[in-house]
């Protein structure tokens, strides 16, 4: 039984307007799917529509389910018999029916990523390459981006214009399609690529599946491609019903091909084209939606609406500026305590952030403080490749363990073969030394010339830990090994990411604990990776915002609000496009929590921006009357403060005394070298050091700053 109660003036009109080309724009929490199911129920019983005539596409198995179930619940059998389906299984059911027109047998096979990444060992080993040089997630793309812009293998040799790391993923492209083609296989890409191409070249079967599909329905109509759209125009030829569910502000996967354009601009394709606004959010408050608002408002490319809700207006959206990136994670964890503590379950709360490297200082404190948390859909930040790897070179110059040996002296590869390690490793046991000890004393005949390489540069490293500081250090260990560029050369922006927050975090331990040693900061990182559990039933989610899509809870902390980080440095270079993407990323954010909003951000230096950090324009836009601005002020006090990214302890009392700096002084410091004083305020300090450092601001008493001396200049 359809419950039309439920539903407001809006959605009621969504249900039942018997328009030819319908265009449902669903803002966040506006009940899309609700609609939806009904829509396809009111067909049903309402308008006589046999459901086998009937078509929706979603792009989740889950959402398929979810829409299968709710029609079962409101109609019962009558409902059976819909065509509710992804849209790659919906290819694959026309498929089995009509590849033989492609002369491909019906029984075709249709590969996995798993099977993907099987075809792509055989190629490296035919092309003499190495996965970790070439990781399978971005030969894959590469592979994917060449057949939708139908650039086949010879030709992709041919633009790859003799550069050896493309030429080398033109040969594993041409491996992978002679591959397929041997074992009539057709990957995700292909289940589309071929069901437009057989649709081209064989009207009359377009026709009979156009004519089998009477009212086609598109769920989250935001996120589809050129080809996806094309196919799907194909299919509403003959009845030319065609009902669209999305939001162009939630359209964020555009590195995936999702072009906010075709929704936007559907009425160019269809001119009678009518469309249906659901404006009113059943999730969030009114203060969390009018900022939200307020945020998208500055986009071009949109269709206009404002979110409002019957929830009431709630608390205002929280922002607040910490002076370093620990002491943003500290001031996230104490909320989620107090939180918790009145009455919120940790499920009930999210950390969301751009980027995965953002995640490091908060998962810290949170196993500091004994909070349960969960990576949703990624791993915990230490246990990422990339940081697994520069962890042990790390403990190559400390300890020369076996493990960490074997997982890095292949990494970037050096044409060290399995075989060579296991001779390595039996002739370790039997003469009951290290592996790295054998290859040192010349034990190994065979790749001497790279196993003294290896060596020299080891060593070389373990001389300079007795005289340069650990971030010096770790950043002669990317730069000699050759991690740095193996992730440059292949565009791995967020494997870099990662390897410049690993250097942020030993920079803030250094400051920390200026006296402690590299094999301490090692043992402190073991300790954060042995309290980690994810076998936990109430658990802060932390993930990604591209993750949290479709998600929602009662409260969201967004954090990293900082320019070149949110909006993230690389969109920023791509002009108001990328800046509009980026803005509906934020709107997406915002709109997942339901009662609470926190929104944070540090103006220490970063790593991996280059630059010392200012607030987001994403914050500047929310309207002042929708936001609590919360700044956090140095305290000289005894106990721990946060200064920008220098952690200040209590006063020492050997060190000068205030009057002693002056503006115009030259002081040297531990970690940034010689500075100039530009300001002495209260005790604290501005010093404008070199690039990259910039203007820092220090107390006065910290036993990291000294004045340059006559003895600096001997």
């Amino acid at each position: 039984m359809i419950k039309y109660s439920q539903l407001n003036e809006n959605q009621k009109q969504a249900v039942s307007d018997e328009a030819n080309h319908l265009r449902i724009i669903a803002g966040a929490g506006s009940g899309k799917t609700r609609v939806l199911t009904m829509r396809i129920a009111y067909l049903i019983e309402q308008k006589d529509v046999k459901p086998y005539h009937i078509l929706a596409i979603t792009f989740t198995n889950k959402a398929a389910r979810e829409m299968k179930n709710r029609i079962n619940d409101m109609l019962g059998d009558k409902g059976t018999g819909c065509w509710i389906s992804t849209i790659h299984s919906l290819c694959m059911r026309i498929l089995s029916e009509d590849i033989t027109a492609l002369n491909y047998p019906k029984n075709f096979t249709v590969i996995d990523a798993d099977d993907q990444r099987q075809i792509l060992k055989e190629a490296y080993k035919e092309v003499g390459i190495d996965k970790k040089e070439y990781p399978y997630g971005s030969v894959l793309d590469y592979i994917a981006d060449n057949k939708y812009m139908n650039v086949d293998p010879e030709r992709a040799m041919e633009f790859s214009y003799g550069e050896p790391r493309i030429v080398n993923k033109a040969k594993v492209y041409e491996y992978y399609d002679r591959r397929l083609k041997q074992l009539y296989a057709l990957d995700f890409d292909d289940l589309i690529l071929f069901t437009t191409r057989l649709f081209q070249l064989f009207p009359a079967i377009l026709e009979k599946w156009s004519s089998r599909f009477h009212y086609i329905h598109v769920d989250e109509f935001q996120d589809v491609d050129k080809e996806q759209y094309k196919l799907i125009k194909m299919l509403a030829t003959v009845h030319e019903n065609l009902y669209v569910v999305g939001d162009p502000d939630q359209t964020i996967f555009t590195w995936r091909g999702a072009d906010v354009n075709i929704i936007v601009n559907m009425d160019k394709d269809y001119k009678d084209l009518k469309t249906i606004v659901l404006n009113q959010n059943y999730r969030s408050t009114n203060n969390i939606l009018s900022g939200a608002n307020s945020v998208i408002r500055n986009n071009k490319a949109r269709l206009d609406k404002e979110l409002y809700s019957k929830n009431g207006d709630g608390s205002k959206i929280i922002h607040k500026t910490c002076m370093s990136e620990l002491s943003e994670a500290n001031y996230v964890a104490n909320q989620i305590a107090k939180l918790h503590n009145d009455g919120y379950n940790y499920s009930d709360m999210a950390v969301l952030y751009r980027a995965n490297y953002l995640s490091r200082e908060v998962e810290k404190v949170l196993i500091e403080n004994r909070i349960n948390y969960v990576i949703y859909g990624g791993l915990r930040f230490y246990e990422r490749m990339e940081v697994k790897d520069i962890l042990s070179y790390l403990r190559m110059i400390t300890r020369g363990d076996d493990l960490a040996f074997i997982r890095i002296i292949n990494t970037p590869r050096r044409s060290i073969g399995p075989k060579t390690i296991e001779a390595i490793q039996a002739m370790a046991k039997e003469r009951d030394m290290s592996m790295y000890e054998i290859i040192k004393h010349g034990l190994y005949p065979k790749n001497r010339e790279t196993f003294d390489g290896f060596v020299r540069m080891v060593e070389k490293w373990r001389d300079d830990m007795q005289r340069v500081d650990l971030e010096i250090l770790l950043q002669e260990v990317l730069d000699d090994s050759g991690y740095r560029t193996m992730l440059e050369k292949d565009g791995e922006t967020e494997r870099l990411e990662n390897v410049k927050s690993l250097l942020d975090d030993i920079k803030q331990y250094s400051e920390d604990y200026p006296d402690s040693s590299l094999d301490e900061y090692l043992q402190m990182i073991a300790l954060y990776t042995d309290r980690a559990s994810e076998d936990v039933k109430d658990a802060v989610n932390l993930c990604t915002i591209h993750s949290a899509k479709g998600l929602e809870f009662d409260v969201v902390f967004v954090i990293g609000l900082s320019e070149g980080i949110f909006p993230s440095e690389k969109t920023m270079l791509e002009g108001q496009k990328g800046i509009e993407e980026e803005r509906r990323l934020a709107y997406v954010a915002y709109t997942r929590a339901k009662k609470l909003l926190y929104l944070t951000e540090s103006n220490s230096f970063s790593y991996v921006i280059q630059s010392a950090k200012l607030p987001s324009r994403f914050i500047k836009e929310i309207d002042a009357a929708y936001i609590d601005n919360v700044d956090e002020k140095p305290s000289l006090s005894k106990s721990t403060i946060f200064d920008e990214d220098i952690v200040v302890r209590e006063k020492r009392k050997d060190k000068p005394s205030d009057d002693v700096y002056r503006n115009g002084d030259t002081v040297i410091h531990k970690i940034y070298g010689e500075g100039v004083v530009i300001g002495n305020s209260s005790g604290v300090l501005q010093i404008a050091f070199a690039h990259p450092y910039g203007v820092k601001k220090i107390l006065s008493s910290h036993p990291s700053i000294r004045k340059k001396t006559k003895n600096d200049y001997s």
